[in-house]
Parts: structure tokens; C-alpha cells; sequence
């Protein structure tokens, strides 16, 4: 083992976290999660019996970094978040699906149940996902479960222990409604996608605001939620000391270097615009902290002013963006267009020093779909795919265009029901 990598593990911590094993080029090739760092990192590289596959990762690697988190399920959050950002090749070598899991809730029953599945299928469900160790995951939703209720099988209306242990809602014994429930599951969802610090505000604020006017049961039930998260200590919201040296960060330095930025870009914002043939047009805002999804920012906007008009929709967007200046300005903006949409929105903009750049992938989401980036005042310039910045873009990409369409399908759904 290299001196400098064996120095650097005898500062390990005893905590959770989420570790990156990199190559001698400094590639990210394997992300895990772990509930003692100092444990399992040096596991890797103990004298013991390894399987082919793994002593094969072990050989490659030649620096590892790691984030210090609260808790286990903080690792387990960041972990799966940290494989879609650098979708590392010994993740996909050495993953066994039956370690792959997703979180299922169909919200279209009247009483739904929360499963757990290794294969997501097309059946309007919604599938949170996906997770990386099944038991893990499993755990960790189980202990939300004291926080928001919930059945773990088709509801047949009869009372079981779950019900006198308080880990069912109690329809089945008149201690919340159908609607109460699903309401609540979707504070659920909102909480494993990642919209934690936004929800616990939301809480707070419903906590003094049902107090005020009277409706203490509501007010309770809010306070005891809040104080179950609070308990949890859940926060994914990277400060650049909590992050690693994003100055060290290949994706992020490579943007600062392509850009000519002063520093890495901190804060990216990525947007997309979706419609149908012009109508139900909306638009996402997504948010990446130090380069990882940070969806408590995320914003999504129902456009006014045009329906079949890519290009003054977004700059409708980002007109109406730059008028809350509360929401923290980006570093740096990425839109999913090319360089009309890039050109449109450059002038409000540079008032205020916010640089942009463009996706120009001609309708192609894929994440094997070239990464051709639109830079004002030069020429579009195609990066090398599977590049640590190619692969960031993609993943801003993925996130609001999946943001966009989640939007626009649930107008689209509330319109066909008026």
C-alpha cells in the first residue's frame, strides 16, 4: 500500500459516512456507505480472503475520501445519491440486484401500503430508488415509521398488533381517515426523497399555526412528527466544510477550468421546460450543492406567459427566479437547451455575475447521450463522455428533466379530473 494512503487511514473516523475509493488518476471507481468509516474502510485492504472481483478493486485503489455523517441513514441517503452523481464502474462490477432496492407506495389506492421491490415496473406507483443494500433500507424506513405510520400490506380493515403499537395509521379503528393518511405518506416520500430540511420547516410552521387558531389534535400530531425528525437529526444540506474539498472535486474543478470561474461552482442551478403540445406548460429548478442533489431547494413554476414556446418559457423562468433573491443565486446555471435559450437568458443574467451554459443534446435524455455543452461567445464544446464533468452535467440533466415531467404529469392529471 502507498505510504500516503496508509497514513491517510489512521485518521479514519469512528462515525458513519460515505467513502470513495479513486484510482491513480484520481477517478472516483467506488462509492459505499458505513456505520463506522474507520471499521469498514480498512477492511479493504486487511490480509484476509477477498473474492476475485473485489481484490481486483482493492488493486486499483489508490487514495480513498470520505464524508463524516450523523447517522447511518444519512449514509444510506448520501450513498445512493453519491452512485447516481459518479456512477462508479465498481459499483456496477460488483452489485448483486438482490442489494438493489426501491421503495414502492401506490398513492392511487385508497389505502395504500409501502413495499419494498428490486424491479420498479411502469404501474403509476411511486418508486423511491434506488437504494444500495436491501436490509439497509429496509431499517432505515422502518424507523420513519414511528414518525408517519404506515401498512405494510394490502389493508383488509382489520385491527393487528401494528394497530395497539401505533405503526399503523388505525384507519381500521377510526383514529385517522383515508385522506389523513395519504397526506401524511406523502410527507413520507417527500422525507426519502430528500426534501427533509423544507418539510420540518413546513411542520414548524404548522405546528404554531394550528395551535393559533384552536386545532390542538392537528398541532399535535405536526409537533410530534417534527420532534421524531429532530430526533433522527436528518440534514443532507453540505456546507463546503461538511463536503470534501470541493477544490479537489474533478467535476467541479473541470466546470471552474472549462468556465473560467474564480472558484468551483458551490451552487448549480439546472432547468427544464415540459409541455404537451403546448399545454400544461411548467418548468423545474433543481439544485446541486457542492455537486450532489440538494432537493429541499429544488422549484418548479406553472408557465404564464406562453404554452408552445420553449424559448420564452425559459426565459419566463428565469426572469421569475432572479426575483427572489432569498433563494440563494447560483454559481453557475445549466439549461436544457442550446445556444438560442443560452443567448435569450444571457442578458438577465449578467447583472448579476451569473455565468451559464447550455445542454445542447437535440431531445436526448439518455445518460449515454453526448454531452455537448453551449458556452457564450465560443464554440459548442463536446466533452469526452464518462468524464467526472460529463457525467455531473448528465446528472443536473436527469434531475430536471425528471423534476419537469413529475410537474407537468400531476397538472395533467389535475386537469383531466376537473
Amino acid at each position: 500500500m502507498d505510504q500516503n494512503l496508509k497514513q491517510k487511514l489512521k485518521t479514519l473516523p469512528v462515525s458513519p459516512g460515505v467513502y470513495f475509493h479513486k484510482n491513480a488518476s484520481g477517478e472516483i471507481i467506488y462509492v459505499g456507505k458505513a456505520a463506522v468509516l474507520k471499521n469498514r474502510v480498512r477492511q479493504y485492504f486487511q490480509n484476509s480472503e477477498k473474492d476475485i472481483k473485489t481484490a481486483a478493486l482493492v488493486a486499483e485503489i489508490a487514495d480513498t475520501d470520505w464524508i463524516v455523517v450523523d447517522t447511518e441513514m444519512d449514509a444510506l441517503f448520501l450513498e445512493s445519491e453519491m452512485i447516481k452523481r459518479y456512477m462508479p464502474k465498481w459499483n456496477i462490477l460488483l452489485r448483486d440486484d438482490k442489494t438493489v432496492s426501491y421503495v414502492r407506495i401506490d398513492m392511487k389506492s385508497e389505502v395504500p401500503y409501502v413495499s419494498f421491490t428490486r424491479n420498479p415496473i411502469d404501474d403509476k406507483a411511486t418508486y423511491i430508488g434506488p437504494f444500495y443494500g436491501k436490509s439497509a433500507v429496509e431499517k432505515a424506513v422502518r424507523s420513519l415509521r414511528r414518525i408517519f405510520p404506515y401498512y405494510i400490506k394490502p389493508y383488509t380493515g382489520k385491527k393487528t398488533l401494528d394497530t395497539d403499537l401505533g405503526l399503523t395509521p388505525g384507519i381500521e379503528v377510526g383514529r385517522m381517515s383515508p385522506a389523513d393518511y395519504k397526506r401524511n405518506l406523502k410527507k413520507l416520500i417527500r422525507y426519502l426523497e430528500g426534501d427533509r430540511k423544507t418539510l420540518i420547516t413546513e411542520l414548524e410552521k404548522t405546528m404554531k399555526k394550528e395551535a393559533a387558531v384552536g386545532n390542538y389534535e392537528l398541532a399535535a400530531e405536526a409537533r410530534d412528527q417534527l420532534r421524531g425528525l429532530q430526533e433522527l437529526r436528518k440534514k443532507i444540506v453540505f456546507s463546503d466544510k461538511e463536503f470534501l474539498d470541493i477544490s479537489s472535486d474533478q467535476a467541479l474543478k473541470q466546470l471552474q477550468e472549462m468556465l473560467g470561474l474564480l472558484e468551483p461552482p458551490r451552487r448549480i442551478e439546472g432547468y427544464d421546460i415540459s409541455h404537451q403540445s403546448g399545454t400544461d406548460t411548467v418548468a423545474s429548478m433543481v439544485v446541486f450543492t457542492n455537486g450532489a442533489a440538494d432537493r429541499s431547494e429544488y422549484r418548479k413554476f406553472k408557465i404564464r406567459t406562453s404554452t408552445n414556446d420553449d424559448l420564452k418559457s425559459m426565459v419566463e423562468v428565469i426572469t421569475r427566479r432572479l426575483k427572489h433573491p432569498e433563494w440563494e443565486f447560483p454559481n453557475l446555471i445549466i439549461l436544457d437547451g442550446g445556444e438560442t435559450q443560452v443567448n435569450a437568458v444571457l442578458p438577465l443574467l449578467k447583472p448579476h455575475h451569473i455565468p451559464v451554459i447550455g445542454r445542447d443534446k437535440s431531445g436526448d435524455h439518455s445518460k449515454s447521450g453526448a454531452v455537448r455543452i453551449v458556452i457564450p461567445g465560443e464554440k459548442p464544446v463536446l466533452v469526452e463522455p464518462g468524464s467526472h464533468v460529463a457525467r455531473l452535467i448528465a446528472r443536473v440533466d436527469e434531475e430536471s428533466h425528471r423534476f419537469a415531467i413529475t410537474y407537468h404529469s400531476l397538472l395533467k392529471r389535475k386537469n383531466m379530473l376537473r
